[in-house]
C-alpha cells in the first residue's frame, strides 16, 4: 500500500489570481508561485512560469506575452491556466513515474457551473486523475484553525488577489456569503490611478504593488513612511521619480476598503440572530494578502464593533486548509462536492 501511495499522490491546489500554492500529502506546501506565465508568440513556447514570469511583467518585447490567466478568481484563459498548472505540478515530482491520484481544488464562492467545470477540467488536463472542489472560505477557515464543524458561527474574510470572500461558516457549511471583485489587484489599480491623477505619472502594476506593500495603510499611522516610485511623466513623456507617502496610499485605497467593510456589514446583517451572537463572541478572522495591509484589522473592528484577528501566516491559509483535507480525506468529505459528471439523459 505504501508503494502505491508513493506513486499516486494526493494534492491540494489553491489556484489563486495572484499566487498558486500546491500542498503535497506528507510534504506540506511544495509550490508557492505567482499565477503568471510568459509565452513566446512566435514559437508558441512557454518561456517561464511563476516568479520568473512575474519579473517580466511590463518589460517584454512585442513577441513575448506575459499573462495572468486568472482574473477575479475565475479562469479567463483556459489553455494558459492548464499549461501553467502543468508546469507547477511537475516541480514537486520526485520521479518521472509518479502521478497525482486526487486533487482538492479551492474555488471562490458563487461560481457558476461553467466556471466550476472550467477549473476542474484545467486540473484534470494538467495531470490529476480526480478533482474535488472546496470553497475557498471553508478551506481558509480550516487553515486558520477555526472549528468549522461546530454548531457555532465563524466569520472569515479572505482578501486575495482577485476576490474578497466573506462568509459565515457553521457545521461545515456556508450560511451567508459574499464574493467581491475588490481585492489586491483592485488596490494596485487604485494606486496607479491615484499616482496618475495626483502626480501625472504613469506607473505599471509591479510598481503599484511595491508601493502598496511598502507604504499602504488603512488608517493613519504614527510612523511616516515614504517610498520612491518611478514611471513616465504624462506631460513630457520622460522618466520621473516621485515620493509616495503612506497618507497618499490611504487616500488611494479608501474607497475600495469602504466597499469591503460595507459588505462585511451586509453579511452580518443577513446572519441569523443566534449565529450573529456567535460572531460577536468568536470575532472576525482575516486572511489572504489583504489582511497584511497596515491598520485594516483595526479599522474593521472599529466599524463593526466585532473583535478582529489576523490568521497566522494569512497568505497560506487556504493551502493549509486544503492540506488538512488532503491529509484526512474521509474526515472532511462533507466539505467537497462530488466531481462534476455529465448529466444522464434518458431518450
Amino acid at each position: 500500500m505504501a508503494f502505491f501511495n508513493n506513486i499516486f499522490k494526493d494534492i491540494g491546489i489553491d489556484l489563486g489570481t495572484a499566487n498558486s500554492l500546491i500542498y503535497l500529502k506528507g510534504k506540506g506546501i511544495v509550490v508557492n508561485e505567482p499565477s503568471v506565465a510568459a509565452i513566446n508568440m512566435k514559437t508558441n513556447h512557454i518561456l517561464a512560469v511563476g516568479e520568473d514570469a512575474k519579473r517580466m511583467l511590463g518589460r517584454t518585447p512585442a513577441h513575448i506575452n506575459v499573462v495572468r490567466p486568472l482574473v477575479n478568481g475565475v479562469i479567463s484563459d483556459f489553455e494558459m491556466t492548464e499549461e501553467m498548472l502543468r508546469h507547477l505540478l511537475r516541480r514537486p515530482q520526485a520521479n518521472a513515474v509518479s502521478s497525482y491520484r486526487r486533487a482538492v481544488l479551492a474555488i471562490p464562492n458563487n461560481l457558476t457551473e461553467v466556471e466550476r467545470k472550467s477549473a476542474e477540467d484545467a486540473a484534470l488536463n494538467a495531470g490529476c486523475a480526480k478533482v474535488y472542489l472546496v470553497e475557498s472560505p471553508a478551506a481558509a477557515a480550516l487553515g486558520a484553525g477555526l472549528p468549522i464543524t461546530a454548531p457555532a458561527a465563524n466569520l472569515i474574510v479572505d482578501i486575495g488577489g482577485g476576490t474578497t470572500d466573506i462568509a459565515v461558516i457553521a457545521m461545515g457549511g456556508t450560511v451567508v456569503s459574499r464574493t467581491l471583485k475588490i481585492a489586491g489587484d483592485r488596490f494596485n489599480e487604485d494606486i496607479m490611478r491615484f499616482v496618475r491623477d495626483e502626480f501625472h505619472l504613469a506607473i505599471g502594476e509591479p510598481t503599484a504593488e511595491f508601493a502598496k506593500i511598502s507604504v499602504g495603510s488603512a488608517t493613519p499611522i504614527d510612523e511616516r513612511l515614504e517610498v520612491p516610485i518611478r514611471g513616465r511623466d504624462m506631460t513630457t513623456g520622460l522618466p520621473r521619480e516621485v515620493g509616495m507617502r503612506n497618507n497618499h496610499a490611504r487616500l488611494a485605497l479608501g474607497k475600495s476598503l469602504r466597499t469591503i467593510i460595507d459588505s462585511v456589514h451586509e453579511v452580518i446583517e443577513e446572519t441569523p440572530p443566534e449565529l450573529a451572537g456567535d460572531v460577536l463572541v468568536n470575532g472576525i478572522t482575516l486572511c489572504g494578502g489583504g489582511a497584511l495591509l497596515r491598520g485594516f484589522a483595526e479599522l474593521l473592528e472599529k466599524e463593526t464593533g466585532v473583535p478582529v484577528r489576523i490568521a497566522d501566516d494569512p497568505l497560506t491559509c487556504v493551502a493549509r486548509g486544503l492540506g488538512q483535507v488532503v491529509d484526512d480525506f474521509e474526515a472532511h468529505r462533507e466539505l467537497m462536492g462530488d466531481p462534476l459528471k455529465p448529466l444522464a439523459v434518458n431518450l
